[in-house]
């Protein structure tokens, strides 16, 4: 029997959401879901899937234990989900290669390689390990525990999860303004208007206009990634190859996920020739004969970017009971678990890590103008 009344409402039925909902849920919180489209769309629906805790070091080094968490969450959440839903997130080990091409290119990776299970391959073993590279690489950092999941069977999965425990899941569902009533919110939709005691914003980079009715000066810049996939019929890929934040992802479908460009500040949610012809070029660089392989399809989705790169995860500085959770950028993915966990606990009054709420706050000052990727 669908309810109007909520203790917790997330706007937003992404990975993000999905997440959040997911947690909030098995606390035994009444919660609902409001997505403007469909569960697992948009953003979502157009990420990879990779669990780069070591590939992102360099933007996250400081905080590489929420990002490391995060990623090790996974690895129950695959047998969990589907033991209790049914839904295979297509959890994938294998690893990544992040190949490099000169020792300038090296050095770069001095600091990854002190972590754990982060080795350096010579250019011969790494092709012992993936033959069909290119003859090129100068080496490859092999990254071993970063693995990946299908994102729309991950958000499924926590939606579904959510689901069976209790949450309403409100699909085609826009929310047109949330305002205080009382000491919660009355939030208007387009299937009408419903009531929550907590409100949490999840729904990427058109979180924006969320940050604008709260009075808040913070504002996400999309990133525009495009991406295509091609049917592997040739040749055998058990790592996701990686460099310089291009990436061949190979799924268990028999296709590659080859991606992704970053076209800064750029909405158009459809791929561009340009942009298809761009990744095609960079692909053949680390795999040559990716070129003879069949086009399967072509997307582009837009990722939330912050000012400082990190996302908005937490309470609004001035509204009890209002929170956010966007602006993940390219590890939205990668971050879901921790973020769900981070918002599950703040809505329930527990010891939150002092470091990830400082790191995540709301109304964090902005030392410079967005950064470009």
């Amino acid at each position: 029997m669908q309810t109007r009344k909520f203790e917790a409402a997330v706007i937003g039925g992404g990975i993000i959401g999905s997440a959040i909902a997911y947690y909030l849920s098995s606390e035994n919180i009444r919660t609902s879901v409001f997505e403007a489209n469909e569960i697992s769309g948009k953003t979502t629906s157009a990420a990879a899937g990779m669990l780069g805790a070591h590939s992102e070091w360099e933007e996250f080094k400081e905080l590489y234990p929420f990002v490391a968490d995060s990623h090790f969450f996974y690895e129950r959440l695959s047998v969990h989900l589907k033991a209790t839903c049914g839904i295979d997130i297509e959890l994938r080990k294998g690893g990544i290669l992040n190949l490099v091409y000169s020792e300038k290119e090296k050095r770069k990776f001095n600091s990854v390689l002190d972590l754990p299970n982060v080795t350096w391959l010579s250019a011969q073993e790494a092709l012992e390990k993936e033959g069909h590279i290119s003859q090129e690489i100068y080496g490859a950092v092999y990254m071993k525990d970063d693995v990946h999941v299908t994102p729309v069977s991950a958000c499924n999965g926590f939606s579904k999860g959510a689901y069976q425990l209790g949450a309403q899941i409100f699909e085609h569902t826009l929310v047109l303004d949330v305002e205080q009533d009382g000491s919660g919110f009355s939030i208007k939709t387009t299937s009408g208007n419903f009531y929550a005691e907590n409100v949490i914003i999840a729904c990427g980079v058109w979180t924006n206009k969320f940050f604008t009715k709260s009075g808040l000066a913070n504002s996400l810049v999309p990133v525009k990634g495009e991406c295509l996939s091609v049917i592997n019929d040739r040749l055998p890929l058990s790592k996701t190859l990686f460099h310089e934040k291009s990436y061949i992802v190979p799924r268990n479908n028999n296709q590659l996920v080859i991606g992704a460009t970053q076209k800064w500040n750029d909405w158009n949610e459809k791929p561009s020739f340009g942009g298809i012809q761009e990744i095609m070029e960079k692909a053949k660089r680390m795999m040559p004969e990716i070129a003879l392989m069949q086009p399967s399809r072509f997307w582009a989705g837009l990722r939330p970017q912050s000012f400082d790169k990190r996302p908005f995860i937490g309470e609004h500085p001035e509204t009890s009971g209002l929170y956010f959770a966007a602006g993940h950028q390219r590890n939205g993915i990668l971050m879901a678990p921790a973020t769900g966990m981070m918002i599950r606990d703040l809505v329930m009054g527990r010891k939150v890590n002092q470091a990830w709420q400082e790191a995540f706050k709301i109304d964090r000052p902005v030392h410079f103008q967005h950064e470009r990727v």
